[in-house]
């Protein structure tokens, strides 16, 4: 069982969780980013580097992955191919993608991206909060106490 996290655009303060996770629990940890990003010296920590451009370090991910394997994303195309390579899927957030609601979320993902390219201004997403924090941690601890279930 490891953790892939999609790095470019994951939080600072959900690396950090992750970081202690990955000590605390002896899991590996492995960032997948087109930038170097710091991470603490450790056995379980590492950083892989990809070239620039689209979907690469997402693709890079898919590819490296194994049944069981959790993936920290909010990429939603990402979250679905790692669910059907048999993986978990963990936003940022702390929301859980299972194959009972990632395709409800790649059709409203789908829905917006039309409305973006037809000139219609949609929010971002708000900052992360101390609740997303707390979900996140929640279900990434669920995850590391299951070994690799979901429940």
């Amino acid at each position: 069982m490891k953790i892939w996290v999609d790095a470019d655009a994951c939080p600072v303060a959900i690396r950090e969780i992750l970081f202690r996770a990955a000590n605390r629990k002896e899991v590996l940890v492995t960032l997948v980013a087109n930038q170097s990003i710091k991470t603490p010296p450790s056995k379980y920590i590492r950083m892989l580097r990809v070239l620039s451009g689209f979907d690469v370090a997402d693709n890079e991910i898919v590819n490296k992955l194994e049944p069981g394997d959790l993936v920290i994303t909010s990429d939603i195309p990402l979250a679905d191919e790692a669910i059907s390579k048999g993986a978990v899927a963990l936003s940022s957030r702390g929301e859980l993608f299972t194959k009972e609601n990632i395709k409800q979320r790649l059709n409203m993902r789908d829905f917006l991206e039309t409305m973006r390219s037809s000139g219609i201004q949609t929010s971002g997403p708000p900052p992360l909060s101390q609740n997303d924090k707390k979900q996140f941690a929640d279900n990434l601890d669920k995850f590391l106490v299951n070994k690799g279930k979901v429940q």
